[in-house]
């Protein structure tokens, strides 16, 4: 039977309390979140930099070490990038083990055990040995096709029959670009990946505590010295979006800083950094040297990887010394980190309770154990 959690979360933040210790312990509530979130979401996979050329097909892992999903990314030799099942429909050996040249002919994936092939729109087109099979091929022999979405230069992807809700990754995405219009000297599908600010960390906590300390500016001046320096923590801000939201803080005197044109809900005011939360573990905090996206990878109720990923529009900038919010990533990922992990252990008392939200700064943290008991219920509906 699926787990089902025995708590509810207030609607009101004023009066909600934040989920039992139990949740973030519990191995049954991380698999029922496990399949009831995140194998029902879209989820980002890789920059779009990082896709086979065309005539080319490359594989991926869609969320390694939870889901272990593997994908095919294929891209036709007239241009049409397309994302199936990396699993052959006869005996499930794996179609593609390193990035390769598409084969000549009318189906140029061919399966390396058995030899069967299929086109590039995932039909399985021949069949060496099934002479007198009834009934074949049927559908079940075609790939299964992942939803596909490119935004900004990266390729998010969802699971067949995820549910509808993963429909609203599209209206999200495009309602970011607006409010950044005018910030960058080139477009985001222009950013630059760069492999210097790249880096993957893990680390002895559940991921949702992760989460949770993103989601919310109030631990800033106690854990972050150094960040605290380049932000108005007094004028951090908070927007909830329909599974999102939106963390805006201001820039220091003589801090690096966007200038917002008078289109700009900003308009008039210094903005260190615009941190995007999409729900459950996507992270994208835009600097005024471009973006550092951010993933956290659930592993186990007590072990979390997080990736970052970092893209540069503004080479100049970039390549000053270390400087604003968006200066010492790797500083300030180490002291949430260490905020975290200290969570992890004071849940694991026998005496830790329920907790209480601070209505001005965890309305964020709050949106997303809403979202995540949403979904949970939601499970065969």
């Amino acid at each position: 039977m699926t787990w089902q959690p025995d708590f509810d979360i207030h609607p009101e933040v004023a009066r909600a309390q934040t989920p039992p210790p139990s949740f973030y312990r519990s191995d049954a509530a991380f698999a029922a979140v496990r399949d009831a979130v995140f194998a029902r979401q879209w989820h980002w996979l890789c920059d779009a930099a990082a896709a086979p050329r065309a005539g080319h097909a490359a594989p991926q892992v869609l969320l390694p070490g939870l889901l272990d999903e593997p994908v095919l990314l294929l891209r036709d030799p007239g241009g049409t990038l397309r994302a199936f099942s990396n699993v052959c429909t006869h005996r499930g050996r794996l179609l593609v083990d390193a990035p390769l040249a598409l084969e000549a002919g009318p189906a140029p994936i061919r399966c390396p055990y058995h030899g069967r092939r299929f086109a590039c729109d995932g039909r399985m087109h021949f069949m060496p040995g099934f002479e007198g099979v009834l009934d074949f091929p049927s559908p079940t022999d075609h790939l299964p096709a992942l939803g596909l979405h490119e935004w900004a230069g990266q390729l998010f992807v969802a699971l067949p029959g995820a549910a509808p809700r993963a429909d609203t990754l599209a209206p999200t995405l495009e309602a970011i670009a607006p409010r950044l219009s005018g910030l960058y000297p080139v477009p985001l599908a222009d950013f630059v990946p760069d492999p210097a600010r790249s880096r993957d960390f893990a680390f002895d906590a559940h991921w949702a505590l992760y989460v949770d300390n993103y989601l919310e500016g109030l631990h800033i001046p106690f854990v972050h010295p150094g960040l605290t320096g380049t932000l108005d923590w007094m004028q951090y801000r908070y927007e909830l979006w329909p599974r999102a939201n939106l963390q805006i803080g201001l820039a220091a005197p003589g801090e690096p800083a966007f200038e917002p044109g008078a289109d700009s809900p900003e308009y008039g005011q210094r903005i260190a950094a615009y941190y995007f939360w999409l729900f459950p573990n996507l992270m994208l905090n835009f600097y005024p040297w471009g973006l550092s996206l951010n993933v956290a990878l659930p592993v186990s109720p007590s072990r979390t990887r997080v990736l970052f990923r970092g893209f540069v529009a503004d080479a100049a900038l970039a390549g000053q010394p270390a400087g604003g919010a968006g200066g010492a990533l790797d500083a300030v990922e180490q002291e949430d980190q260490a905020a975290v992990l200290g969570v992890q252990r004071g849940l694991a008392s026998r005496l830790a309770r329920r907790g209480r939200y601070s209505a001005r700064h965890e309305s964020g943290t709050h949106q997303f154990h809403r979202l995540l008991l949403q979904a949970l219920h939601d499970v065969g509906r």
